[in-house]
């Protein structure tokens, strides 16, 4: 669309910032962009939650069009969570309707007095009195907007968890369906900042450089795509959930121990016997994996049909505390969502409160008269009140793990799983070591899609980054060079703006068919050496600001429990992550120095020496 909307909440004022057209060839959009102007507009002291830190909205080149899967966004600020660099993508529709409302993204500066929300359509931006929806949780936010603004408006919302300030606030679109921009606490800065939504709506017309090849590359594809995710498509994300418990790689009771009996009672496939009605489609998705609910009675029913939980949701809401009541979780799910706080920290925290009370470390008078102990639902469900509303014990636990094991020392740290302050996601390291390296690296901290290296091993090939073969899951050798090239491909896609599983189904020919979706939007032509450059250079951007906030190899280290813990049951099982190894190679293959700061040389090469 070629602009950018810049508002400052502290004096009211908006501008138009024209898009430069040397900056979109180097950084495309999306998130290399967002990271751009994040560099150039935060300094590394900022607070998180003060008026100079900015929130970055920011959408890439395919949103908007008739792409697979391209109807996404990104926020960019700096995490209240774990004070570097923060970024969280989201999928839903509110990206392409962003793009029809004129502009390409949003840069928030400043802090309004009172509560507000910005209500942006393709003839005018209003800041508008928010006074009636402060309070609100994200679904009521979000039909309240609907009625008073436009029935076809977007809007992305914060709840009660946001306006709270938990730390892991999460932006939430869609209402009921929730789909959000989930982690590092973007939507704790929104609610920093007084500011309760975003409303958009436009009838703009997105262009198109081949709107007729596009559409052939559509017809083309669609169908083999559609039959390579028929699996998600019935039982979505969490639909391998006892897959994942069978390879070890499912969080149980803290990521303490190995073996699940309950794992196929929480996954997709009895979710899809028992509750699900429908199957959830962000903007131009064939694939459908969000899921829509029902639970038409009992102590969980739900107020008519609501978003299931992801994968990620039932395995830390649910094996991770012990709990193998999928009705329950969907309860966890629905609340989390309601109150806005993202579902992984959440569960991280309150089975580390579990494990903590277990082994005796927590005074009674400070649980609140809640039983914290693996399995109880009940607990879980009065805790997650308490975080969102940020009473009693829910005011340590909605400071993240690295807060609540400084607040209760002794030995409690051993059980605050997190690298540089973000929780560990739903996947074990010693399952697939290509998670122990990119959880050490990843620029947000423990994150499984900056990588996204895990779901290709074992059987899928990508020979276009060097890998006609499949590589084993422990395999330690070659995992450096793997994790390092997926991560400039996942920032690459991140930047482009498309869904990270359409790449599965690129296999092999991912660049080509990349570089063929670009061309046919932009009618810019650029090659799979250049396109990956891109993703290298996107990549070590977001690591020169956070080396700038002290991040070095003394941060690039994962929870002692994965390096030095064996959990027997198995042939593999006793396998622990050889991570110092993993880094020199990594460190090398990336031209960064031997404690993990980039090389001035290779920057220069990037092409992006002005942030060094």
């Amino acid at each position: 669309m070629g602009k950018i909307l810049k508002v400052d909440l502290g004096t009211g004022a908006t501008e138009e910032i024209k898009l430069n057209k040397k900056d979109i060839e180097t950084f495309i959009g999306g998130s290399g962009l967002g990271a751009k102007y994040f560099h150039e507009l935060v300094s590394p002291g900022v607070d998180p939650l003060g008026e100079k830190n900015v929130l970055i909205f920011m959408t890439g080149p395919l949103t908007g069009t008739k792409a697979f899967s391209s109807d996404r966004f990104e926020v960019i600020t700096k995490s209240p969570l774990t004070n570097i660099y923060a970024e969280s993508d989201c999928g839903g529709k509110w990206g392409s309707m962003l793009k029809r409302s004129g502009y390409d993204g949003i840069i928030i500066t400043g802090v309004s007095e009172k509560p507000v929300y910005l209500n942006i359509t393709d003839r005018s931006v209003e800041i508008a009195d928010a006074k009636d929806l402060w309070g609100l949780d994200t679904f009521d936010t979000h039909n309240k907007l609907k009625e008073s603004v436009d029935k076809k408006a977007e809007i992305a919302c914060i709840g009660p968890g946001g306006e709270n300030l938990v730390r892991y606030g999460v932006i939430s679109t869609g209402g009921v369906h929730a789909r959000v921009a989930g982690r590092a606490g973007c939507g704790t800065v929104m609610g920093s900042k007084k500011l309760k939504a975003i409303t958009v709506y436009g009838n703009k017309k997105v262009k198109v450089f081949n709107q007729k090849g596009l559409i052939e590359f559509n017809k083309l594809h669609s169908k083999a795509m559609v039959d390579e995710f028929r699996g998600m498509k019935e039982y979505g994300t969490s639909g391998g959930l006892a897959g994942c418990e069978e390879l070890g790689d499912l969080p149980i009771k803290n990521f303490s121990t190995r073996r699940f009996s309950k794992a196929e009672n929480i996954s997709g496939r009895y979710m899809a016997k028992k509750i699900l009605k429908k199957k959830y489609y962000c903007g131009g998705c064939v694939i459908g994996c969000g899921r829509i609910i029902e639970i038409k009675d009992g102590k969980y029913k739900t107020k008519g049909q609501i978003g299931g939980p992801e994968y990620e949701t039932s395995a830390m809401l649910g094996s991770n505390l012990g709990i193998g009541d999928l009705e329950a979780i969907c309860k966890f799910n629905e609340l989390c969502n309601r109150y806005g706080i993202d579902t992984i920290t959440t569960g991280s925290v309150i089975a580390m409160i579990m494990e903590c009370n277990e082994r005796g470390l927590i005074p009674k008078k400070d649980l609140d008269d809640t039983k914290l102990v693996w399995g109880s639902v009940d607990a879980v469900i009065k805790v997650i009140h308490k975080i969102g509303k940020q009473e009693g014990i829910g005011k340590l636990l909605g400071k993240g793990t690295r807060a609540i094991a400084k607040k209760l020392g002794s030995y409690a740290p051993e059980f605050a799983l997190h690298v540089k302050g973000l929780e560990i996601p739903a996947h074990d390291p010693r399952a697939k070591i290509s998670l122990a390296l990119g959880y050490a690296t990843s620029n947000r901290g423990a994150c499984h899609l900056q990588a996204f290296a895990f779901d290709f091993l074992g059987g899928n090939t990508i020979s276009e980054l060097g890998f006609p073969e499949p590589l084993d899951r422990f395999e330690v050798n070659k995992m450096p060079e793997f994790v390092m090239k997926m991560q400039n491909l996942m920032s690459l896609a991140d930047s482009l703006k498309c869904c990270k599983f359409i790449l599965f189904y690129f296999g092999d020919h991912v660049l080509t068919r990349l570089a063929q979706v670009l061309e046919l939007v932009t009618g810019r032509k650029m090659d799979s050496d250049e396109l990956l450059l891109a993703g290298e250079r996107v990549f070590n951007l977001k690591r020169l600001y956070n080396t700038k906030c002290g991040i070095s190899r003394k941060d690039d280290k994962l929870p002692e429990r994965f390096l030095v813990q064996k959990r027997g049951e198995g042939k593999y099982e006793d396998f622990l992550p050889p991570l110092g190894k993993m880094l020199d190679e990594y460190y090398r293959l990336r031209n960064w120095d031997e404690i993990g700061l980039p090389e001035r040389q290779k920057i220069k090469e990037l092409g992006i020496e002005e942030y060094y």
